[in-house]
């Protein structure tokens, strides 16, 4: 049903934004209820108390900050160290979160919690899926960014509980995020066809990882990708 405005324009059907986001988000829910029970698990099994899990899961919600907060948090690592880690680690967001200060410029009041929920994954899909026709593009923004987040809780619970009542070899978990960084990449892939962002953004990677090692090549491989694609947006855009 359409609704209509004080000025008589027909606007779209009440819950039109979250119907259109909820089959958008689908991937998502299928790797963040994974990657989220992957979580709830390590934690459990780190000795933490496990109210812990669905908190961070609501007020930090960063996933590979919180894989690496259990492990701070179990070897005694003190709040300064942590937050110093966690803000490096999420710096990254930075790079490509500039890119939605226009988007983002007219959600009002849901843009807090836009911004609060930029993850890596609800990026990458805010970035290849668009709104469908007669849908307002920011509360699909919202429902999609809500829904992930809510789904990431899901998981947490589900793989607390679970730890909770049993015990796991918890061993190879963090796997799981990078396996969702690929499916998304491979859906990046089908909307940005040119070879040339990826191949740019590989070879600082590797030149990166070669020159410091795994451990600290992260911040310096992101930046000099975010640098060489800036310097080559004209091309880029010119083949998009």
């Amino acid at each position: 049903m359409e609704t209509t405005d004080r000025n008589g324009d027909v606007g779209p059907p009440p819950g039109a934004a979250l119907r259109a986001a909820l089959p958008a988000t689908f991937p998502v829910f299928l790797g963040y209820t994974t990657i989220g029970a992957a979580f709830g698990l390590l934690l459990a099994s780190s000795g933490l108390p496990l109210w812990a899990a669905p908190a961070m899961s609501l007020f930090v919600y960063a996933g590979a900050a919180q894989f690496m907060g259990v492990g701070l948090i179990a070897s005694g690592a003190g709040l300064a160290e942590i937050a110093a880690a966690t803000f490096l680690l999420n710096l990254r967001h930075m790079v490509y979160g500039l890119s939605f200060l226009e988007t983002y410029s007219r959600a009002g009041a849901r843009k807090p919690y836009l911004v609060f929920t930029l993850t890596d994954e609800t990026y990458a899909l805010l970035s290849t899926v668009s709104a469908p026709p007669g849908v307002d593009p920011d509360r699909f923004r919202f429902w999609v960014s809500a829904l992930n987040q809510s789904y990431w809780v899901l998981g947490t619970l589900a793989g607390t509980l679970a730890g909770g009542l049993a015990a796991f070899d918890t061993r190879g978990l963090e796997f799981s995020l990078t396996a969702l960084f690929t499916v998304l990449l491979i859906e990046q892939t089908r909307k940005v066809r040119s070879p040339l962002p990826y191949l740019a953004s590989g070879a600082c990677a590797a030149a990166a990882y070669l020159a410091l090692g795994p451990s600290r090549m992260l911040l310096p491989a992101i930046g000099a990708s975010g640098i060489l694609l800036f310097a080559l947006r004209k091309r880029l855009e010119t083949r998009g």
